[in-house]
Parts: C-alpha cells; structure tokens; sequence
C-alpha cells in the first residue's frame, strides 16, 4: 500500500443517524478549527459535544508512558465528545483537527433542555452511544489479544462492514488508512502492519488493488480473528 495516502474516517454516522442532530442544529453553533487545534483536550472538564460537518478529526487518548492510542479519525457527520460532556467528567480522549473542520458546537445543558420538546434528540444520542459502546467493546476484545493479526483483521472487518463495496463476492474498503495509521488503531507498529497484511495477502484472505484494500471472504477474514487469539 501506498504509505503517501491521505488519511480517511474510520467513523462516521448515516443521515438517518445524525437528522435529528442536524434538525436542531440551532441548538449549537458552527465553528471551524483550524488544522491542528484541539477540538477538546485530555483531562479537561468540557460540557459541549461536536458534531463535524467538512474535514478529519482524530481522537486519541494519551497514556501514562506519554505514547498515544487512536481511537478514531472521525469524519463527515461524525459526533465526538458527548460522553464527557453530558457525565460532567474530565475527558478521557483529546480531539485534534488533521485538517480545517467545520463542525457544529453543542452546549449539553442547552441540548438537554430540549430533550422535552424533542425526545428525537436524546434517542438520537443514546443510538449513537450504544454504537460506539458496541465497537469499543470488540475493539477492546481484539485489543487484548497477544497476536497484532487478531487486531488488524477485525480493523480490515469493520472497515469492509461499514465502507464496503460489494463486488463479485468481494468487499472493497471505501477507505484508505496508512500503514502508520492502522498501526496506530490496532495498538501495533507499522512494521508489524506491513508484515501482517503481507501475510493476508499470501493466505488470499486479502487483495490490495489501486491501493485499497480488498476483503475477499468476510467469513474468512472474521476466522483468521478467532485463530489468532
């Protein structure tokens, strides 16, 4: 794969998702964050949550030892930051602009306020909560396991479930992630990125074609997961 890509959303929500978000749009206010700038910092009380409309931003969360763990590269219609703002806790993830992102700004009281008027709003948020617990829970699974291929495997599954296009019995990933980006989703190096989808590539669970990659069988990609516990 072409490590010179640029980088591509590994979340992002659907229209009927995200509506009654953008109905209440009023509720918040646009703002564009410049290429760089926190959105919201790590350890920080912060009561607004953001929902980006143009642009990447990356959610990471920073470890003890000071190295940094991806969690998302969140992209068009993407929300962010509404655990802390609605719990009233520091926030456990910091989110950074990879390039200039309109997003709109939500202050949490004001939304809650309106969640009378409009329960849409509050299913909305507790829709998409729920979804985002769902995939850290088994991101958290294949993240404890010792062997990186596990890890890779279901980052290549879950990009295929969710950007995929379906072609002669195989799935296109309608997404182009760096060796060094996967590296920095799945907890591995990119070295070991390299060799792992080298290896894939070999045992024919994968294809790489104009530099995106190509799940030839989800069944057998989601086994290699299972075996590489």
């Amino acid at each position: 794969m072409d490590n010179t890509l640029p980088c591509s959303e590994t979340w992002h929500l659907d229209d009927e998702s995200v509506g009654p978000l953008l109905c209440a749009k009023n509720l918040g206010r646009r703002r564009v964050y410049r290429k760089g700038e926190y959105l919201y910092r790590q350890g920080e009380l912060d009561s607004k949550f953001y929902l980006i409309l143009h642009g990447h931003v990356l959610v990471a969360s920073t470890r003890e030892d000071g190295s940094e763990f991806t969690l998302e590269m969140m992209g068009h219609q993407a929300i962010c930051g509404e655990a802390a703002a609605f719990d009233g806790l520091p926030s456990f993830t910091s989110a950074q602009a990879l390039e200039d992102a309109q997003v709109i700004v939500f202050h949490a009281d004001e939304v809650s306020a309106a969640f009378r008027e409009s329960p849409e709003i509050a299913v909305a948020l507790l829709r998409i909560t729920a979804r985002k617990q769902r995939i850290i829970a088994v991101r958290a699974q294949y993240l404890a396991s010792l062997k990186p291929e596990a890890r890779i495997a279901e980052l290549l599954h879950r990009m295929a479930e969710q950007y995929g296009t379906h072609a002669e019995g195989a799935v296109e990933l309608g997404i182009t992630l760096t060796h060094k980006q996967m590296a920095a989703l799945t907890g591995t190096t990119r070295v070991t990125v390299t060799r792992v989808l080298k290896r894939l590539k070999e045992h024919g669970e994968i294809a790489v074609r104009a530099n995106r990659v190509v799940v030839l069988d989800m069944d057998r990609l989601m086994r290699v997961t299972h075996r590489s516990h």
